[in-house]
């Protein structure tokens, strides 16, 4: 199983940017890296009148979309699958895989921080912070917009 690394903070904090961002030194350094999406609500990724939707509603457990470049597969559960599950299953061909959020799941974590908000995490549960102020937590901290930094230390903590 590849290495995970949760991108943790609160709403509209940043992590979807810092991700970005991120990805880009990974594959300007020749990393292969795969993210995961946490959401808490029933997001939609098929839409009324796509075959794929109608596959669904007429009863398909799983419906599996292909094309030269991509496939996407939509598999009904019955509660959330364990992170490490999903990984193993569809992830293992990859050198990282960030999560953005899966803030509750035991594997190492950045929190994006603006000191107006706060954290979620406690400084015991972090490799490090990004944002625009250090919050002052006695662990590394970057500056979310000097990802190249957050990328090597990245792959010192986890990738050497």
């Amino acid at each position: 199983m590849p290495p995970v690394l949760s991108i943790v903070g609160k709403k509209n904090s940043g992590k979807t940017t810092l991700i970005e961002k991120l990805l880009v030194c990974f594959g300007e350094q020749g990393y292969r890296v795969a993210t995961v999406k946490h959401d808490t609500h029933r997001f939609v990724i098929d839409h009324e009148g796509k075959d794929t939707y109608r596959h669904q509603v007429a009863g398909a457990a799983a419906v599996l979309i292909s094309s030269p470049q991509k496939f996407a597969l939509i598999k009904k559960t019955g509660s959330q699958l364990p992170l490490d599950e999903l990984v193993n299953s569809y992830l293992g061909e990859f050198d990282l895989v960030i999560t953005e959020g899966f803030s509750a799941a035991d594997k190492p974590k950045i929190e994006v921080v603006r000191v107006v908000r706060g954290a979620i995490c406690s400084p015991e549960q972090l490799l490090a912070t990004a944002g625009p102020d250090d919050p002052g937590m006695n662990i590394p901290h970057f500056d979310w917009n000097d990802a190249e930094s957050v990328c090597r230390f990245i792959i010192n903590k986890m990738l050497d």
